[in-house]
């Protein structure tokens, strides 16, 4: 019996073996269940969890500080003679929508930088010392920019024909004293309406056919026809304030103003013949036509009043 009783017995311990492995190996197992758990939604958070929303609070406190960071010279947004930046604008766009020098512009806002502005700035446009109101009434006192006529009235056969009896013929033409007498009273009633500063004397920048004219809200200005090299011709005395290619959609630009109340711009040129700060008399050559970021030959122009297009078309001189 002893034989037969032995046998079995290695294979009851075996057996006892495997379950107590078994039974280990699902203990084992067991404490690896919890964390898996806890970390699913809903459950409570532990301790370093914890510190997680105390880390984002910190960092949302940091978006706030910077968000709530004041732009330069926000104190005067939306006050008169003040402009807030908006994307995609330039101090060379600001000065011509606002009437201004974009120099003029930088040093009133102490902008060593010019490329460097930034979205939600607010930029002084009128200078130092001016009434704003007085600039939304009826513009900035005139300065001595010297667009006084010179001939009394532009030729209206063209500009380059008028540009050629403008400086020469005046003078001769008034030379009796008489003459002299006749056209101070004639001047008279029109410095009684309009100071003289304030309205130019104007004539045509190019001798070409209209193409395309003034229309409120969508073109600015006229396109007048005309070769490549053409010539495009300052329309009232003035100075240069922009001469370059940096406004988009206008190519080789010369802007000129001609007092605190008028400035033109000639746009899409090949060549331009002036530069900043030079001083340019009505019928003057200050550029070529051309067709710089334009789908033709063209010259496109405008006269801005305080900043805002005006219809040139009721400036300019019947031809």
């Amino acid at each position: 019996m002893h034989p037969s009783f032995s046998t079995p017995r290695p294979a009851a311990v075996w057996l006892l073996a495997l379950a107590l492995a078994a039974g280990l190996a699902g203990c084992a197992s067991a404490p690896n269940k919890a964390p898996i758990e806890d970390r699913k939604p809903g459950r409570p958070t532990a301790p370093p969890s914890a510190a997680a929303p105390a880390a984002s609070a910190g960092e949302s406190t940091g978006a706030a500080t910077d968000t709530a960071k004041p732009m330069p010279g926000a104190e005067n947004a939306g006050k008169p003679g003040y402009y807030s930046v908006k994307p995609g604008d330039t101090l060379i766009r600001i000065g011509l929508d606002n009437g201004q020098n974009w120099r003029d512009v930088a040093r009133w806002n102490n902008i060593d930088k010019p490329n460097l502005i930034e979205v939600g700035q607010v930029l002084r446009v009128v200078p130092p010392g001016v009434d704003p109101a007085a600039v939304a009434s009826r513009g900035v006192a005139p300065t001595k920019v010297e667009s006084r006529p010179l001939d009394g009235k532009p030729a209206p056969a063209g500009v380059a024909a008028g540009a050629a009896v403008v400086v020469p013929s005046a003078p001769a033409a008034s030379a009796p004293a008489p003459a002299a007498a006749v056209a101070s009273p004639a001047a008279a009633p029109a410095a009684a309406k309009v100071d003289p500063d304030d309205e130019p004397t104007w004539g045509w920048p190019a001798s070409g056919a209209v193409l395309a004219g003034f229309e409120e809200g969508r073109h600015k200005g006229l396109a007048i026809n005309g070769k490549a090299g053409d010539p495009v011709l300052a329309a009232a005395d003035g100075r240069v304030v922009y001469a370059g290619s940096g406004l988009r959609g206008y190519g080789n630009l010369v802007i000129v103003k001609h007092n605190n109340t008028y400035l033109t711009a000639y746009a899409h040129n090949q060549a331009l013949l002036v530069k900043e700060d030079q001083a340019v008399r009505r019928g003057q050559k200050i550029a070529e036509m051309g067709s710089s970021d334009a789908d033709r030959v063209q010259l496109h122009f405008e006269i801005r009043r305080q900043g805002k297009p005006t219809d040139p078309a009721k400036l300019l001189p019947a031809r």
